[in-house]
This record gives structure tokens, C-alpha cells and sequence, in this order.
């Protein structure tokens, strides 16, 4: 029988209170080095939550017939699978921000947030639970990939853009901070998405 508040529970827990960048630390080099711009966020994060899904998916569908010894192997080759199919099409539609992201999209294939959630997560539990936690898990990654893109774009250029227009910009007299765009000022802003996050989820425990 599905139970209807796990499901929610799996989903949940994924934005905030185990979110796999600012609590569990997982996948910081991509998050660090394409957050410069806000755009480069929801490619990648709408990359890595497809491979993250149809990966928990699959293995959760097959984990009865996958033999302990070799897991890790079926899971790369599936995850892997994900990934090929995001890294053609982002190729075949999107070649601009394609060649912007570079090796990043490949790369998801080692991202130790899908594979982490496929061996301790999948591996163990029912498909309806797996999508569920894919989907907590991918949105909070994309979350932090999205905020943080969004301060560093903002305070380092003095404007935010996606798909060619200008979503924010701040008053011409605004002096942009070009630290934020450097690996500096992803340091910094990544310390206080961290001190927040902390902060909001040790509110919400009282």
C-alpha cells in the first residue's frame, strides 16, 4: 500500500533539511563553477534531476536482479544511459549553452548526488518512494544551483538574464561586484546559502 505521507516526506526533505548541497556537501564542483551565471543553473539542474529520476527509476525497477558484487558497475552504466541521452540533446537543441557548461554535462555521470541516491536510496526502496526522492532531491539541487547563480549574476554584473532577456537589474548607479562572478565570491555566497539554510531548517525544528 503507498503511503501517501512518505511519499511527501521523501520529496521534502530533499529542499531543505538533506539538501545534497548545503547540508550534505555533495556535487559543490559543478554548483561552484557554473553558478556565475543564473541561466547556466537551470540547464544543469534540469540535466542532473532527469539523470537523477529515470536513474532511481530504472534501478529501483530491477534492484531484485541486480547481483550485490557488481552493483556499482550496472549503476554507472545506467546512470551513464541518462546521461548520453541529456548530453545529445542538449547538443542537438541548446548547442550555445551546451558549449558554455562543457565537460559539466558529461560529468554528471560521477556526481556523487545521483550515484549516492541510487546505491542508498533506489537500490533498497519501491519505485513509487525512489521517484519521489529523486524529484526532492533534483529540485533542491537545482534550488541551490538557482539561488546561487541568481546573488552571484546579480551582485557581480548588476543584472540577472535567461534566454536572452533581462529577468532583474539593479539601479545604473549600483557598482558591480566582479568578485562574485569569481571563485571567491561562489565561496562566499555558498557560506551564507549555508548559514540560511541552517538558520531556517533549525527554526522549523522547535
Amino acid at each position: 500500500m503507498v503511503d501517501l505521507k512518505r511519499i511527501g516526506h521523501e520529496f521534502y526533505k530533499g529542499l531543505f533539511r538533506e539538501n545534497v548541497v548545503l547540508v550534505s556537501l555533495i556535487g559543490l564542483c559543478s554548483v561552484l563553477a557554473v553558478s556565475s551565471r543564473f541561466e547556466n543553473g537551470i540547464y544543469l539542474g534540469v540535466a542532473a534531476t532527469f539523470v537523477l529520476i529515470f536513474s532511481e527509476l530504472l534501478v529501483s525497477a530491477i534492484r531484485k536482479l541486480i547481483p550485490k558484487e557488481i552493483r556499482i558497475p550496472i549503476f554507472i552504466v545506467v546512470i551513464a544511459s541518462f546521461v548520453t541521452i541529456v548530453d545529445l540533446t542538449m547538443q542537438a537543441y541548446s548547442p550555445s549553452m551546451y558549449k558554455v557548461l562543457g565537460i559539466w554535462i558529461p560529468l554528471i555521470v560521477v556526481n556523487c548526488m545521483i550515484l549516492g541516491r541510487v546505491e542508498v536510496f533506489a537500490y533498497r526502496e519501491p519505485i513509487i518512494y525512489s521517484i519521489s526522492d529523486a524529484l526532492g532531491m533534483g529540485t533542491g539541487y537545482t534550488l541551490a544551483l538557482l539561488i546561487m547563480g541568481f546573488v552571484r549574476e546579480l551582485l557581480g554584473s548588476g543584472k540577472v538574464m535567461a534566454f536572452g532577456r533581462t529577468i532583474i537589474s539593479l539601479p545604473s548607479a549600483y557598482e558591480p561586484a566582479s568578485v562574485f562572478i569569481l571563485f571567491p565570491g561562489a565561496f562566499l555566497t555558498f557560506a551564507f546559502l549555508i548559514a540560511i539554510n541552517r538558520w531556517l531548517t533549525s527554526r522549523g525544528e522547535r
